[in-house]
């Protein structure tokens, strides 16, 4: 047994020299090593629990090839060189992976096929946050990673909020929620948003809202009457009824719940006023005013 037991030890793991180790048990750190493709078994999860907890995130492993008994010291001791990467909320996948590219030096080309070919939706798919992203990773390993964590936690908010991850469904509820990120002027004004899009919807209203044209390359760039006129996409607002058909940014987990939680009042217009924070309003003619008040 003992010979045995030298010989499983010194016996050869192939895994890559970056891999990443979630949050949680040895036991689930294993599964996800095996989920990789790496020769670990159930039973290493026991030697790894002897040796010490594995490290969490990217770890550098150096070698492809190594013992079974080095490979496992090697997750408890050695830990990937590492930056940080911020997706604000809001922003647009473009835009984004525009920042992935720059910061990275990751091919765009490449990015976008990637994205295409692994997301769910066509914009959306991403969650803000902060993620810590190894110096060396291929464009398309950096992106199903970053949209595995996104949906892995947009499962965790739909559960929390009893919504089903129907694809459809949650569709519905991300583009909606992209329409308040764009407009907002903060956080308490998103729920008086996901209100005026509601009461509009019900009344057989365009939403006509600037900031569903600020989808894609035109995250930042100001909605002018020209644009509105021109712009021939489902995003164009002033054109369509209801809501776009795909979502126009990445959205919080704030937006989410401004979403599914709308503030309960019969407002169908707003303005962005003085001080920077909306002007909401029930009728056209108080709308004109507010307007005439905001300019002044």
């Amino acid at each position: 047994m003992i010979v045995s037991f030298m010989t499983y030890l010194f016996s050869t793991v192939t895994s890559p020299k970056i891999v990443y180790i979630p949050q949680g048990s040895v036991f689930k750190s294993i599964a996800h090593l095996q989920d990789e493709g790496v020769n670990v078994y159930q039973f290493d999860a026991f030697i790894l629990r002897l040796l010490g907890q594995p490290q969490q995130g990217w770890i550098d492993i150096k070698e492809e090839k190594m013992s079974r008994i080095k490979f496992l010291n090697q997750l408890t001791t050695a830990k990937a060189a590492t930056r940080q990467i911020t997706l604000i909320p809001g922003e647009t996948t473009i835009v984004f992976l525009r920042q992935l590219s720059e910061e990275l030096s990751l091919d765009m080309k490449v990015l976008q096929n990637s994205y295409e070919k692994y997301a769910t939706f066509k914009e959306g798919s991403f969650v803000p946050d902060t993620y810590s992203i190894p110096n060396e990773i291929s464009e398309e390993k950096l992106i199903v990673h970053l949209l595995n964590e996104s949906e892995k936690k947009m499962r965790r908010w739909a559960d929390e909020y009893k919504q089903s991850y129907d694809k459809d469904k949650w569709l519905q509820i991300v583009t909606k929620a992209s329409v308040i990120q764009k407009e907002a002027a903060s956080l308490a004004d998103m729920p008086y948003v996901s209100s005026v899009i509601d009461n509009r919807i019900k009344s057989n209203m365009r939403l006509q809202m600037d900031g569903t044209l600020n989808y894609g390359e035109y995250s930042h760039q100001k909605v002018t009457a020209r644009r509105i006129r021109t712009d021939k996409t489902p995003y164009n607002t002033y054109k369509n009824k209801g809501l776009p058909l795909y979502p126009v940014c990445n959205v919080s987990k704030d937006a989410i719940h401004a979403a599914l939680y709308p503030a309960r009042t019969d407002y169908l217009y707003f303005v962005r006023g003085k001080n920077g924070e909306h002007i909401y309003s029930s009728y056209f003619s108080t709308h004109r005013k507010n307007i005439v008040n905001a300019t002044k």
